[in-house]
C-alpha cells in the first residue's frame, strides 16, 4: 500500500518547525545552555566535527562541557536555509581558547538532519588549520594541516570530555568515556 503524500500544508509545517528547532539551538547555545541545546537533539543523534565524532548522550555532554567553560563564548548564525531534507546554516564563534587563552573567531558550516521533530545528524566543518593557528599560535601555523596535530587535539579532546562526564560535580553521569569518543573517529 502506497503512503499518502504529504499536502503542502504539512510539508510547510514541518519546514518552519526544522527551522525554528535550528534557532532555537543556537540561542540556547548563545545563552550557554546545553540542557536546552541537547533536548533539541534525538536520542540517537551523531555530532561530528574535524574534533568531535560523538553519538547519543556523549553530544550533548560535548555542549554541556563547551558552555561550561566558555564564559566568554560569543555566538552568531545566518539564517538557516532548506535543502531538500537538509537544513544548513552558517555560524560564528568567538571565544578565548581554554588551553592558550588566545582569541579565536571560528566560522562554522553547519548540516542538519531530523528524525520526529529533532535532530538526528548534525555535522559541524570549519578549517582546522584556521583555526589551530588562532588557538594554539606558531605549533598551529606549523602543524595545524598535519593529521598528527589533529589527532593530538582529538585525543586531548576525548580525554576532557571524559573526564569532565566523569567528574564529581556530575550528578548525571551520562557515562562518556575517552575509548568511546576515538573509537568514533574509527568509524568515520
Amino acid at each position: 500500500m502506497a503512503h499518502p503524500k504529504k499536502s503542502r500544508s504539512a510539508d510547510r509545517l514541518e519546514h518552519d518547525a526544522r527551522l525554528e528547532l535550528i534557532d532555537r539551538f543556537y540561542t540556547a547555545l548563545a545563552q550557554g545552555d546545553a540542557e536546552a541545546m541537547a533536548a533539541c537533539y534525538h536520542k540517537q543523534v551523531h555530532f561530528s566535527d574535524p574534533v568531535f565524532d560523538l553519538h547519543g548522550r556523549a553530544a550533548g555532554e560535548m555542549w554541556r562541557l563547551l558552555c561550561s567553560r566558555g564564559r566568554d563564548l560569543r555566538v552568531s548564525h545566518d539564517k538557516p536555509r532548506v535543502e531538500g531534507g537538509v537544513v544548513r546554516v552558517r555560524w560564528q564563534a568567538r571565544y578565548a581558547f581554554s588551553g592558550t587563552g588566545r582569541k579565536v573567531h571560528n566560522v562554522i558550516e553547519a548540516r542538519f538532519q531530523f528524525d520526529n521533530g529533532l535532530i538526528v545528524r548534525h555535522v559541524d566543518r570549519f578549517n582546522f588549520w584556521r583555526w589551530s593557528r588562532q588557538a594554539l599560535g606558531p605549533i598551529g601555523w606549523l602543524l595545524g594541516w598535519s593529521g598528527m596535530l589533529r589527532n593530538k587535539v582529538r585525543r586531548k579532546a576525548a580525554k576532557g570530555l571524559a573526564e569532565f562526564s566523569a567528574g564529581p560535580a556530575r550528578s548525571d553521569r551520562h557515562g562518556v568515556r575517552e575509548r568511546d569518543v576515538q573509537e568514533g573517529w574509527r568509524q568515520q
